[in-house]
């Protein structure tokens, strides 16, 4: 989502529209606080525009990953996500317990 001053987005409507189109979200401020939101809007189809293709590298510089997001998790995080206790034994029949 990008933020604009309205006083910035005068003369350059055309673009935030083509922006929007292409699925990106737009805020316009005024005086530093929002003030409206230009989106895109539902096709014939019903679905919203940003399923349309999209530009290349629309998000770079705006989006990080770490390193080790795709790491294992530690067991006593993984145990929460099956609402386990972190002391608590995985139950019997987990011998490969969830990667």
């Amino acid at each position: 989502m990008d933020r604009i001053p309205l006083s910035e987005a005068d003369g350059h409507l055309a673009e935030l529209v083509d922006r929007a189109s292409r699925g990106e979200e737009i805020v316009f401020t005024r005086d530093g606080v929002p003030a409206a939101r230009l989106v895109p809007v539902e096709d014939a189809t019903g679905r919203d525009a940003s399923h349309r293709e999209r530009k290349l590298g629309l998000a770079k510089g705006r989006i990080w990953i770490a390193d080790d997001f795709d790491a294992p998790l530690p067991d006593d995080l993984l145990k929460a996500f099956y609402g386990l206790e972190p002391d608590e034994p995985w139950p019997d029949g987990w011998e490969d317990k969830p990667a």
